[in-house]
């Protein structure tokens, strides 16, 4: 069976891209991660989300992306804004290089484990003004990644990074998930770490108006 590791916060894409790795027939091995975020919520949803699946391996790796901040998600400092942001601007939950950091320590574990995939759930659609959601940036990585590893560089085996949401809406991701019954009721999007998920932050709002244009309604409760 062929092996790969999936990026895996236990949010909604991440959740979606792990039933589609396992849906290809791939041994799937999640790689989460812990990275001095403000709250850790998405880390509880992603162990709940592993105990139903059967899979391979996880693995939370701890990296204190906290040591120096800037963003909102790393620094309490920071406010979390409400209401939505436009994505002509690079918002302030942005992490700073954060899918870079991720995908080199998958590009890790990968050669560890003789997996030549790596699935990420990024968007170019509904990305929030992230950069390192892009098609450009994640060809640039698996470029570096078989540049930078034995596999790639020496084996000729070759890692994939694979992005099947890159040119979907988050709606579309919705209705793919829904047909490979992803338990949508387990994840968590929300930037707040509080019971229920707020309802008025950035990935609230886009995941709510996900739901709606996919026509299902959100399985999980909200604050408002």
């Amino acid at each position: 069976m062929k092996k790969a590791v999936v990026l895996f916060s236990g949010g909604l894409d991440s959740t979606t891209a792990l039933y589609l790795a396992k849906s290809k027939g791939f041994e799937v091995h999640a790689l989460s991660f812990d990275y001095g975020q403000c709250h850790n919520k998405e880390l509880e949803a992603a162990r709940k989300i592993v105990e139903e699946l059967d899979i391979a391996e996880h693995i939370v790796v701890e990296t204190n992306m906290q040591a120096w901040g800037g963003s909102a998600l790393t620094d309490e400092q920071l406010e979390v804004p409400q209401g939505g942001e436009s994505t002509e601007e690079i918002p302030v939950t942005y992490v700073p290089a954060r899918n870079m950091i991720f995908l080199a320590y998958a590009a890790s574990y990968a050669e560890v484990v003789g997996a030549q995939d790596i699935f990420i759930g990024v968007s170019e659609v509904d990305f929030s003004g992230y950069v390192d959601c892009r098609q450009e940036f994640i060809e640039a990585m698996e470029e570096a990644i078989n540049k930078g590893t034995v596999c790639g560089a020496v084996e000729d085996r070759p890692i994939k990074v694979h992005t099947p949401f890159i040119d979907l809406t988050k709606a579309e991701e919705i209705e793919l998930g829904m047909e490979l019954g992803v338990n949508y009721g387990l994840t968590w999007s929300c930037y707040q770490g509080e019971e229920l998920a707020c309802g008025s932050c950035d990935s609230c709002l886009l995941r709510l108006k996900a739901f709606e244009e996919a026509g299902y309604v959100d399985p999980i409760e909200y604050r408002e």
